[in-house]
């Protein structure tokens, strides 16, 4: 017999059965004929009880002990998967000696386990700075780059850095209240245009002072570059300076075209104009380095970017086969709205969201029993993700927030 004695209990087990099983530990322990290789295998022995001490987990090796006994290596549910699979490993025993019903329910665990651990640690990695305080220590005016970094990127620091984050979200929200006013037609006339300028400017100004100090506290230039965060900065501030760029070029045409040129050019210049105007809209993403929620929700996102593709994929797929079968059944009816499929994809996307605007509707009855399928199908559609998205979002959020209240 082998006396083996795992974290203090002791379990005897016949070499002949440790035998069979040669390339594991004990299968060695039991063939091996020096000592001196034996002693390799083991944590120690007692020449006067004749055993083998191994500095292991005694309750796993209840496992590992049945398997050489039955030749199956039984999986209990309430083991971790890691600390098995380290255990196994150790003794020399391959997953594979395991039942097939228990292996795929293990596996299925470690998969859990890899995906909850990699999840864990994405979500410290989201409330983590692009750089610590550390990052400056030794380098080119480290202890005044400190000081500005503490004072952007970490509100908790002090008073004044609390105020500049406070003062960020409500200049954010200040620019966004303008934009939208600057539509309002009342305020298109000289005086308004010029106060929704001069506020334009007042919040270009602090967006810019807020980049360029970022910029300068940053210890790697090319990994600010790369944070999604400072690219959102860079998008709330290019718009003005595009803005007054355009503004510069409409003036030098006026003076140097001819009028129908400039006309045309205007004109160009107008709608683009527009669309940089329209950028502004951005700023409100700014509210995420701040926002809990907003990270969460866009974490969210991220990780369930598979569910959300499949769920377009079958809304796709829902468009493309009921404006087919509305197409077929209504397009001899005088006066149809669904003169072609790539016409009925209108009325078959806003069926399947179930907003129905009712601006185009079946008058045959196959036609409003299309309608009623698209419909029904719209809502086992959109019901099914909804619940998987919002556990997801309200975990991650939890996670989020219990680990800003640790930091």
């Amino acid at each position: 017999l082998l006396n083996i004695n795992v974290g203090g209990r002791l379990f005897q087990i016949a070499i002949k059965i440790a035998a069979r099983y040669p390339i594991t530990r004990l299968g060695k322990l039991a063939l091996y004929t020096d000592p001196m290789k034996k002693l390799q295998l083991c944590d120690d022995y007692s020449v006067q009880k004749n055993e083998y001490f191994f500095d292991r987990d005694p309750s796993i090796f209840h496992y590992i002990f049945h398997f050489y006994r039955s030749g199956v290596l039984w999986i209990m549910d309430e083991m971790c998967p890691s600390n098995f699979v380290e255990e196994i490993e150790y003794w020399g025993i391959h997953l594979k000696y395991s039942q097939r019903c228990c292996r795929i329910l293990f596996e299925e665990k470690q998969d859990e386990l890899s995906e909850h651990l990699k999840i864990q640690k994405e979500l410290e990695a989201e409330l983590e700075p692009l750089d610590s305080a550390e990052h400056f220590e030794g380098k080119f005016l480290g202890r005044f780059r400190k000081m500005i970094w503490n004072l952007i990127e970490n509100p908790y620091s002090s008073v004044p850095a609390k105020i500049i984050a406070v003062m960020s979200s409500f200049f954010v929200l200040i620019s966004i209240v303008g934009m939208t006013l600057s539509t309002v037609e009342e305020m298109k006339h000289k005086t308004g245009k010029m106060w929704m300028e001069q506020l334009e400017m007042i919040c270009a100004i602090f967006f810019t002072s807020e980049y360029l100090m970022r910029l300068i506290s940053s210890s790697s230039f090319k990994n600010f570059l790369r944070a999604a965060f400072n690219a959102v900065d860079l998008v709330a501030i290019l718009p003005f300076y595009i803005q007054i760029l355009f503004e510069n070029l409409d003036e030098a045409d006026t003076l140097y075209h001819e009028e129908l040129h400039k006309v045309e050019n205007v004109s160009k210049l107008g709608k683009v104009l527009k669309l940089i105007k329209l950028m502004r809209i951005f700023r409100i993403l700014k509210l995420a380095r701040h926002s809990t929620g907003l990270r969460a929700f866009g974490f969210t996102m991220r990780q369930c970017y598979q569910q959300v593709c499949c769920l377009f994929l079958f809304i796709a797929m829902g468009v493309f086969t009921f404006s087919a079968l509305m197409h077929s059944v209504e397009h001899d009816v005088p006066g149809t709205n669904f003169t072609s499929i790539p016409y009925a994809w209108w009325w078959a996307a806003v069926s399947l969201s179930t907003v129905g605007y009712g601006d185009t509707v079946p008058d045959t009855v196959l036609g409003r029993v299309v309608a009623f399928g698209c419909i029904s199908f719209g809502i086992i559609l959109n019901g099914m993700p909804i619940s998987i998205l919002y556990n997801k979002f309200s975990d991650y959020y939890a996670k989020l927030k219990a680990h800003e209240n640790e930091v």
